[in-house]
């Protein structure tokens, strides 16, 4: 087992269908959506997409994606942080941070030092190390949405 709880789909693919679906449960994005973008980071040579999860008793408590753009109008901010949740009654207890760290690690670990999210939340990831870079647009969205940059070191 994961000491840390935490899996790489990459490296379990057998926990594809269940990510996926999970995924699709939180954000309401297509479930092949999610199978398609997960089955493109099972390849070894691939760096992005990659899709994590958090596991405990069994279940999926909370995950997160890198992909190359989290549907806004800065293609060239990427790789985009993308789908972080928490199950509720695992919120508090830091596995988003050890989430995000670990995603900074292993992306690092790939050379690639920057990455970026969008969000609503305005002091949620300051906490990790975020920071808050500009406005975007989103697809289809009426409003401009907060775009966060993190240097991995």
């Amino acid at each position: 087992m994961n000491k840390d709880g935490i899996y790489k789909i990459q490296q379990h693919p057998e926990l594809l269908d269940v990510a996926a679906g999970w995924f699709h449960a939180k954000w309401g994005i297509a479930l092949c959506a999610y199978k398609e973008s997960m089955e493109a980071s099972i390849s070894e040579s691939a760096l992005v997409p990659q899709w994590y999860v958090a596991v405990a008793e069994g279940n999926i408590i909370a995950g997160l994606g890198v992909i190359e753009n989290d549907f806004h109008d800065r293609k060239d901010l990427a790789p985009n942080v993308c789908a972080l949740y928490v199950e509720e009654e695992y919120r508090c207890r830091g596995i988003a941070g050890r989430l995000l760290a670990r995603v900074c690690e292993d992306m690092r670990d790939c050379g690639i030092h920057t990455l970026y999210l969008i969000t609503d939340h305005t002091s949620f990831y300051e906490r990790y190390g975020w920071e808050f870079l500009c406005l975007v647009q989103g697809d289809g969205e009426p409003e401009k949405t907060r775009m966060y940059v993190h240097r991995c070191r």
